[in-house]
This record gives C-alpha cells, structure tokens and sequence, in this order.
C-alpha cells in the first residue's frame, strides 16, 4: 500500500481550498484563468490535487481573484464548517440605475449588474405587448423564476396553463424552462413587474441577455442606446 506524502496533502488541500474560493464568487475555471492569467490547465490540475503553485503563481492568483493567500491554504476561511460559503457580497441598486434593453414591446433594466456569476437576476419589467403575436415565441431559459407586478395588469401565458391574469401585488412562481410570457392586460400603455431568475448556472445572466437580445428594436432618431 502507497502511502500519501506531506506534499500530495498539501496539494490537496490547495486544490480544495481554491475550489471552495472559486465556487464561493460564482467562477468557473476558465473565468479563473482570464481574471488571473494563468493556463486553465494549470488551474484544473490544481483543483485536482495534482500540482502545486510557486509563490509567484500564488500572488498571481490572489491578486486575479483580489482575495487574500490565506484563503488558499486555510479551509476554515475557504469554506465555513456550516451550509455554503460566506461571500459577503453585497450590491445596492438605486432607482433608475441598471443595464436597460428596450424593444417596441418591453423594457429590462437588469438590477445589481457589478456582480459577476450571480445564482438570482433580479429585473425590472415594463410590459407593454399585448399579444403573443406581437410578443413572439415563448420565453425558455434554466432554473425558475417569481415575478411580481408593481403597477397595471399582467397577463401571463405559460406552456401547459390556461393564462392568468395578476393584478398588483400578484406573484407567480414557475419552471423558466417552460415555455412562458408576461403580457400587458390594464388599460395603460404598460404594466411592471420585478422578476427574480435564479439557476444554478453561473452564466444565467448572459443566457437571459442573449434571450432579450432577440427582440431589440433598432433605435429611433429620439431614443438613446441602453
């Protein structure tokens, strides 16, 4: 039987260590490596209790990651004993500030955006389609979703129900992989809602960018760019 040398545990807790530190900010490995610079090979063998780092890769990887080096060799700092890592991360968004896509049928203003590989997106709605035809395909994108209507009437269309209508102060929970969409169903020319998204993808707010995408409108002579 093999015995395990002081260096392979030291490797190992190294790689665990930065696992838990990668995990606890939303990264995969590869945004490792374009925050830090270094080889995404080097980062998974790492992880994998395979290699060890110099100090200089050490410092190279801390300062990417803007943690302390501690943290890389500490467990109890990495990944508390008790349920999932303190990230302590905190965002405050102010009214009429977030990252805004406009189409002729709604508008998105993406809350809290300086965080990066969020598990929740939390959105700002204003609907104004009042039709599939006019809204298009259904919505589909991972994880759920609770959205919740602040001012009007929201009509919302799902795959497999019959439409409900929610006044304000309503809320609907669903599965964001069914097919979905939020209509304007008051007599103003919009309604709006918050919308929570939440996956366990860390690219989640790309994937509802790129959803939204779909329908931007080009931009009239008296409108600005989100």
């Amino acid at each position: 039987m093999s015995e395990i040398t002081t260096s392979e545990t030291a490797n190992s807790q190294l790689g665990q260590c930065l696992k838990a530190a990668r995990q606890a900010r939303g990264l995969t490995l590869k945004q490792v490596a374009e925050r830090t610079g270094m080889a995404l090979s080097t980062l998974s063998k790492v992880e994998n209790g395979l290699m060890s780092l110099t100090y200089d890769k050490l410092l190279q990887l801390t300062s990417g990651l803007k943690m302390e080096i501690a943290e890389l060799f500490n467990p109890a700092v990495a990944a508390p004993a008790r349920g999932r890592p303190v990230t302590a991360r905190r965002s405050i968004s102010r009214a009429g500030q977030g990252q805004v896509i406009t189409t002729k049928f709604y508008t998105y203003t993406y809350q809290c955006t300086d965080l990066i590989g969020k598990r929740m997106v939390p959105i700002v709605a204003e609907v104004r389609a009042r039709s599939l035809e006019e809204f298009g395909p259904l919505l589909r994108h991972g994880g759920e979703e609770y959205f919740v209507v602040t001012r009007g009437r929201v009509a919302v269309h799902t795959e497999f129900y019959a439409p409900e209508i929610l006044g304000e102060g309503d809320g609907i929970y669903l599965d964001s992989t069914m097919g979905h969409a939020y209509l304007n169903a008051g007599e103003g020319p919009s309604a709006t809602g918050v919308c929570l998204c939440t996956s366990e993808a860390p690219d989640l707010y790309d994937q509802l960018r790129q959803i939204a995408a779909r329908d931007v409108a080009p931009l009239g002579d008296d409108e600005l760019p989100s």
